[in-house]
């Protein structure tokens, strides 16, 4: 199994609020967690730093090999919720930071099974050779409104309300979690990302791009510089697990 992530600025703002975390324990034990930040100059790269952190601290005190599904849930809800409570706090106690919060993506990797938890419109995504999965659905005003068939999936990505997010880690002193799992077999790869990369993509877009490189360790680079290349309009971050 690799692990290979990358954060960039882009080339529009003046700082970066994403921020991620990746640790390989084994070959069959992995996690890694995304987060896009939002809130005044300071506060969104607060957030997404200190939602990270705090999922890190909490995964490496008591994620383990041989935990089951339910007690492995159970740490990972443990380590988002915790993090809220944190960001939130923090919020509260310092007006300059007052109003911050942050997507997560929190995914592990335990043997043959990939578990997701997930709040707002950064992205997982698995990839094979039978093509590509959006595991997560975005928390966000326009995927509310492609389900109530108001607008298609393609006129989602330019929608001028495509920001709008209806969930965040931090916002509020408690979160709802999405909680998703997956196979996770030889030959898969989990993409991670924020929207500073997938509002550039389709699904099928995305999936060309990540074929067109002859090395799995190029895509994370090769994926940054072509969202660049589009225009770099937010800040960029990229992570992938690789079952080889």
């Amino acid at each position: 199994m690799q692990i290979h992530y990358k954060t960039d600025i882009g080339l529009m703002r003046r700082n970066n609020q994403d921020f991620c975390l990746c640790e390989k324990l084994s070959d069959t034990l992995a996690w890694a967690a995304v987060c896009d930040g939002m809130g005044g100059a300071n506060g969104g790269n607060v957030a997404s730093s200190e939602a990270c952190n705090e999922i890190s601290r909490i995964l490496k005190e008591e994620l383990r090999p041989d935990m089951d599904e339910q007690d492995l849930f159970e740490l990972m809800e443990n380590a988002v919720l915790s993090a809220n409570k944190k960001v939130f706090e923090m919020s509260c106690f310092d007006e300059n930071l007052s109003g911050m919060g942050t997507t997560v993506e929190l995914a592990v990797i335990s043997g043959d099974k990939l578990h997701v938890v997930h709040a707002g419109d950064s992205r997982v995504y698995k990839i094979n050779s039978e093509g590509i999965k959006q595991i997560t659905t975005d928390h966000s005003l326009v995927q509310q409104l492609v389900e109530l068939g108001q607008i298609t999936q393609e006129e989602a990505r330019f929608h001028p309300s495509k920001n709008y997010i209806t969930r965040a880690l931090g916002v509020e002193p408690t979160l709802e979690i999405d909680y998703l799992t997956e196979p996770f077999e030889k030959g898969d790869i989990v993409l991670m990302c924020t929207d500073g990369l997938s509002n550039y993509f389709s699904n099928d877009e995305l999936l060309s791009a990540v074929r067109s490189f002859e090395e799995k360790e190029e895509i994370v680079s090769g994926l940054v510089d072509i969202a660049k290349e589009c225009g770099g309009s937010d800040n960029i971050t990229v992570a992938v697990i690789i079952n080889d």
